[in-house]
């Protein structure tokens, strides 16, 4: 282990550009880690790395990055990185972008994430146009590789952050696939809290003649973290969670477990115990994860239930407790999760809730960080029966609850969004003035319906509230050439529609044009009335065929079967019990005189030589029998 002296940042080397940026954030004095680490990086040496979370490991390799973009100002080429930064979490690459953010305010520098659990659309764009930095997970960067949206060829600093939880998560082939693209000349960075002999393996495959800064030995815990461990039953350990919660000092935790599963039973349980809570694990979708976050960082969350994939991704200030839910499996896991407390200097408590079964995972962990912990024993406690049978019969809900997200205020004196808005730290929300007009599933669509309709997003000009001059009711070609003063027109007089020479009268024998009511203007509920059969002429009724072009309209005979008065028909129902009065016999009609020119069995005769109406039945019987005769 390397001994460290009292310096200061100016000291290390750094330029007066970033010195001025640490005094605005409040950075006075460097860590050991960023002591030892910055002058070995300005000399463009790699580095190898070994300390634990919280040490500020995130400045000791970005101010020496940022100093060398600086130096050497040139603009990336398309799909081009100059900075590439691999993370094991979501949370993790969001944290190191906005701390390269920070760092460098003003500068003008290209910085992005990829990780996945998000739409490809908005990275694609921003590898586009080239970046200078780039923070990404292994997983979603090789996606990109794949289909060849980014270029790694031009790389001149790669950084390895937490190296052993990227051998644990299995990354560690696609870390040789993403080594292999880059070519070029490069500085290579390795930090990790334990240095496994996997990962020495590929540090061996990557750096060249590497600095070695060792501030603390493998997996020993912070010296700040006051720990303890209560032995207690499986099935208790909620019930004796949700008692601890009942003191005010804790505001502010974190809950680990080692499934996800785990995480959701115990938030739902915190919940129905009225303990503001919210998980975070790695099947909620990024949307959830950042609204639990974003709550938890802003005070409206007492508890914070993760996993050990998001351990390493939180940094949140002022965690006053990390509780143990579940030990971890693996001994290293611990010494991150407790390192989310007594960070920049703090104090911090670690309570490890411990049964049975799980006491090999405590002694490998004592072994690892060569510290006893000291017990207490809760186990058959009966209030926490009590309290966990009255939980339960309360009633607890299988899933949690995800809380809202919170609203983003505005500086006072800022913009209206969409005219630079800038956000709650004081960085543009968009680059593009009109994003905030726009929907976010529509700003790569052309006609999106926002300010600029029917062009595409990028050729769209700042939103004008101008309106058009209104359109003259008359346009006058020769406005130019008339003298001023002279009328626009001859006469002023409006136009008349003239008069439509329809033809279409209801009163076919009207002449053309004559001033006849159309019959489109009657009213719809106006019928005409069909005279009585009797009284239409002879022509029509003996030359039904000739008759329907003569404008008698009225329907075929052969469908009136039923329209008719029983009384006015030959042979109608009298009586009960069948036809004609008699139970089941024929109907009266068929005793009647054959209608003439009728033979039996033979077919119905011509429609101009039908007999008169009365001598035929025309009921629906009857019909349906000459059919079938025909």
């Amino acid at each position: 282990m390397t001994k460290t002296t009292n310096k200061t940042f100016a000291d290390l080397g750094l330029s007066s550009t970033l010195l001025l940026t640490l005094e605005r954030e409040g950075y006075a004095t460097p860590t050991p880690i960023q002591a030892q680490a910055i002058p070995a990086l300005l000399a463009g040496k790699d580095l190898l790395g070994i300390a634990q979370t919280g040490t500020g490991k995130t400045a000791a390799f970005a101010l020496p990055i940022l100093q060398h973009l600086m130096s050497n100002r040139i603009i990336a080429a398309p799909r081009s990185v100059r900075t590439l930064i691999l993370s094991p979490t979501r949370e993790l690459a969001s944290q190191i972008a906005e701390s390269f953010k920070t760092y460098s305010k003003g500068m003008g520098l290209q910085i992005a994430t990829i990780y996945g659990g998000v739409k490809y659309g908005p990275q694609y764009k921003a590898l586009l146009g080239g970046l200078d930095i780039l923070v990404a997970t292994p997983g979603r960067l090789i996606d990109h590789l794949e289909q060849k949206t980014v270029d790694l060829s031009a790389v001149e600093f790669f950084v390895l952050d937490e190296a052993d939880q990227m051998l644990d998560l299995g990354f560690v082939k696609p870390i040789r696939q993403v080594a292999s693209r880059m070519r070029g000349k490069r500085q290579n960075l390795f930090f990790s809290a334990t240095m496994p002999k996997e990962i020495g393996i590929l540090a061996r495959e990557l750096l060249t003649d590497p600095v070695r800064v060792e501030i603390t030995p493998e997996a020993t815990t912070a010296e700040r973290v006051e720990q303890s461990v209560i032995f207690v039953e499986a099935v208790r350990k909620r019930a004796l969670l949700t008692e601890m919660y009942a003191e005010d000092a804790l505001a502010r935790t974190l809950v680990f477990t080692r499934t996800k599963r785990a995480a959701d039973k115990v938030t739902a349980y915190l919940q129905a115990g009225g303990i503001e809570s919210a998980a975070i694990h790695g099947d909620k979708n990024q949307s959830q994860r950042e609204r639990a976050l974003q709550a938890f960082k802003a005070g409206k969350l007492r508890a914070l239930v993760a996993t050990d994939i998001a351990a390493r991704g939180i940094d949140v200030d002022d965690v006053s407790h990390v509780i143990n839910f579940e030990l971890p499996n693996v001994a290293e896991a611990y010494v991150h999760r407790i390192g989310r407390t007594a960070r920049a200097g703090k104090t911090g408590i670690s309570v490890t809730l411990c049964a049975d079964d799980e006491r090999k995972f405590l002694k490998d962990i004592e072994r690892v960080t060569r510290q006893r912990t000291p017990s207490f024993d809760r186990r058959k406690d009966q209030a926490l029966k009590l309290l966990d049978e009255a939980m339960l019969a309360s009633g607890v809900a299988d899933k949690p609850q995800t809380p809202d997200r919170l609203p983003e205020h505005r500086k006072k004196g800022d913009p209206k969004p969409g005219r630079g808005w800038r956000g709650a730290e004081g960085e543009v929300r968009h680059t593009d003035p009109d994003a905030e007009f726009v929907h976010k599933r529509s700003r790569n669509r052309s006609g999106s319906g926002g300010p600029g309709k029917g062009k595409p997003f990028a050729d769209k000009k700042p939103f004008s509230r101008d309106r058009a001059a209104p359109r003259p009711d008359r346009y006058d070609p020769m406005a130019t050439e008339r003298p001023a003063g002279a009328p626009a027109f001859a006469s002023t007089k409006p136009f008349k529609a003239a008069p439509r020479n329809d033809t279409r009268d209801d009163n076919r024998g009207a002449p053309a044009g004559a001033n006849a009511e159309r019959r489109y203007d009657k009213p719809r509920g106006e019928k005409r009335e069909y005279a009585p059969r009797d009284a239409a002429p002879v022509g029509a009724r003996e030359g039904g065929h000739n008759g329907a072009h003569n404008g008698d309209r009225r329907p075929k005979p052969e469908f009136r079967g039923n329209d008719r008065a029983d009384s006015a028909r030959p042979g109608a129902r009298k009586g009960p019990g069948g036809f004609g009065g008699k139970p089941g016999g024929k109907p009266g009609f068929f005793k009647g005189p054959k209608p003439a020119g009728f033979k039996a069995g033979g077919k119905a005769p011509f429609r101009g030589e039908r007999p008169i109406e009365g001598e035929i039945n025309r009921s629906e019987g009857a019909q349906l029998t000459r059919r079938k005769r025909s």
